[in-house]
């Protein structure tokens, strides 16, 4: 997630979860962890900061502008260049759904910038950035890239992913593994139209009509008779990891979810990640949520630091760590990088 209002979680907008039929939903005209603002010129003021909800970008300098047009300076480490200039960015749409404040950004190909020629999906009031999508590539240089090296680790079956925003992890996956099986979750159906009408869903779900299945619902009272193979938890409410990812009984619900040889990755946050309640601390809340994994996953528990600090943005995987060299070669080579950025969490 980068930064802008939440997507997921809260109460099911449906009691019994479906499949959403295609091309059905419309959404009315109009969070990766690294900090990524929008730079207000003079007299303007900031259209609020945009932030993925884990990157892997080592920018981290957030230039924030005032109403009465002071500049103050958050995570100095490089240059205010980290933020994008407004004059490159649009908004091609805008609404407040039953559970988000949807944001639909299109940068400049012409922007300096890792999200020049993109399109980003914003869901919170800070302004995480949930799902985005290129027009000319695949890999986004964020923590979605690091979901897309879960299947080599996985038995045959389904892959869930537990908030699915616009599809940025799904497209991914499909398109590098020719067998692999997606199963979406998300708990805002305006989210799925959003992601069918600006960031190419409906056109993945053309193609890949037996192997992407969408569902509405709560992402937690997700399951499928034999278990999933895996499960890629990226579960985010007003700019925070949701609450219920710091109970331990909800990982061990997750855990039963598992066929054998199952694992779980998970986006945890860090302090990248803006919450709309500034007691949701982005590091502590991720803090505690690698806690409550630990106490059912013990010793078999990864995690991989992003951005330019370990607290920035942070994943997590379960299981045994793996063979590295083998997994390297399993990955495209894109992909590489991240094998061995994973390391045991010590607690």
């Amino acid at each position: 997630m980068f930064v802008l209002p939440s997507t997921h979680h809260h109460e099911p907008l449906n009691y019994y979860p479906f499949q959403t039929p295609r091309h059905t939903l419309k959404p009315p005209k109009p969070c990766i962890n690294l900090p990524y603002k929008i730079r207000a010129p003079p007299n303007l003021t900031i259209l609020h900061q945009i932030t993925p909800k884990s990157q892997s970008s080592h920018h981290s300098t957030n230039i924030v502008k005032t109403d009465d047009d002071r500049t103050t300076k958050s995570q100095q480490t490089k240059t205010q260049d980290d933020g994008i200039p407004v004059d490159d960015v649009k908004i091609i749409a805008k609404f407040k759904s039953r559970y988000n404040y949807i944001r639909v950004l299109e940068v400049s190909r012409k922007a300096d910038h890792p999200f020049a020629g993109s399109r980003l999906l914003l869901l919170d009031a800070p302004g995480n950035i949930h799902s985005i999508s290129f027009l000319f590539k695949s890999f986004t240089k964020t923590y979605f890239d690091v979901f897309a090296t879960l299947p080599p680790l996985l038995p045959p079956g389904p892959i869930a992913i537990l908030g699915f925003g616009a599809g940025s992890a799904a497209r991914l996956i499909l398109e590098l593994y020719p067998n692999a099986v997606v199963q979406g979750w998300e708990l805002d159906p305006s989210v799925i139209a959003v992601g069918r009408e600006f960031f190419g869903l409906s056109k993945l779900e053309k193609q890949y009509p037996d192997r992407l299945f969408i569902y509405i619902g709560n992402a937690m009272n997700a399951s499928i008779k034999d278990g999933f193979s895996g499960i890629l938890v990226d579960l985010f409410s007003e700019g925070s990891v949701i609450t219920e990812l710091q109970d331990s009984n909800k990982w061990e619900k997750l855990k039963r979810c598992l066929r054998k040889g199952g694992r779980i990755m998970v986006n945890v946050g860090g302090s990248c990640v803006e919450a709309e309640n500034s007691r949701r601390d982005g590091k502590l809340i991720m803090e505690e949520t690698l806690k409550a994994m630990q106490v059912v996953f013990g010793n078999k528990l990864s995690v991989l630091n992003l951005g330019s600090r370990k607290d920035d943005s942070s994943l997590a995987l379960t299981g045994e760590l793996p063979n590295l060299d083998e997994w390297k070669k399993a990955v495209h080579g894109y992909l590489r990088r991240y094998v061995y950025m994973w390391k045991p969490f010590s607690g």
